[in-house]
């Protein structure tokens, strides 16, 4: 209850053609369509802009030297796993009292 159903919508669509008549309406959609396109080709050009000023910079910095002073960089650490250490054997009955 409350909900539109198929038939709702659709006489509500009819009601809407008859009103706005069929030229006007896809005229419409076509105008909806225009503006879809213009708004992508603006998201487009902006991240286009954004790239070229980013490789701009990029190419203007000269790039980086270590100083004669600076350590060279480290070696990288040594994480595998070893093998656990034999551990001492449990003491005997006889030896623990």
């Amino acid at each position: 209850m409350g909900g539109f159903s198929i038939w709702h919508i659709l006489i509500f669509a009819i009601i809407l053609l008859l009103l706005f008549g069929g030229n006007r309406f896809s005229a419409m959609m076509g105008d909806v369509a225009k503006g879809l396109k213009s708004f992508k080709q603006g998201m487009s050009e902006e991240e286009e802009d954004k790239r070229k000023a980013y490789d701009e910079q990029r190419r203007a910095d000269p790039p980086r030297q270590l100083a004669r002073d600076e350590p060279p960089p480290a070696d990288p650490i040594d994480v595998t796993p070893r093998s656990a250490e034999p551990s001492a054997p449990p003491p005997r009955d006889d030896e623990a009292r």
